[in-house]
């Protein structure tokens, strides 16, 4: 049983792994895993349930914004600068990136690219939440078994905080 905990254990790490290195979440992700600890040991899981809910309002919103003929440039500029500080606290480096690209075009009063760029900052904010809801489930199951302290370093390499438990 204990081989199969840690092989799981190792395949989540390298889900969240995959994470980073499909662009999907940036460093902002390992700081919000830093805080969190025994105390509130869903704290990650909880901001980013947060932080879809709370989008969920804006992506509707510059859908709608996005409907309107001729298209108020600077309202969708103000939504989404909003939207991008969210996605830039949990580390959603695509779906920013999207959003930066966006404010570009309503910069330009490019229509057609907002309209692109909005299409494509959705299907990179439905992508990230699949995979984070998927890695969540995986990371709530493992945790039904037995603690866990694994984190990424700096430099994104596993780490195994137990290995410097002085209680051991």
């Amino acid at each position: 049983m204990d081989r199969n905990i840690t092989h799981s254990r190792r395949q989540l790490a390298a889900m969240k792994h995959s994470l980073f290195d499909q662009g999907l979440l940036d460093d902002q992700f390992i700081q919000l895993e830093e805080l969190q600890d025994d105390a509130n040991p869903n704290f990650v899981e909880e901001i980013v349930t947060l932080y879809y809910r709370d989008s969920s309002r804006l992506v509707s919103n510059l859908e709608h914004s996005l409907e309107r003929n001729p298209l108020d440039f600077n309202k969708l500029d103000t939504i989404m600068h909003q939207f991008k500080g969210s996605s830039s606290s949990i580390g959603a480096k695509k779906v920013k990136a999207e959003c930066t690209l966006f404010r570009e075009y309503c910069r330009a009063g490019n229509a057609e690219g907002c309209r692109r760029s909005f299409q494509q900052m959705k299907k990179e904010y439905a992508t990230l939440r699949k995979k984070l809801e998927t890695y969540f489930q995986v990371s709530d199951w493992l945790g039904k078994l037995g603690p866990s302290r694994q984190h990424f370093g700096p430099n994104k390499e596993l780490k195994d905080e137990s290995a410097f438990d002085e209680r051991k």
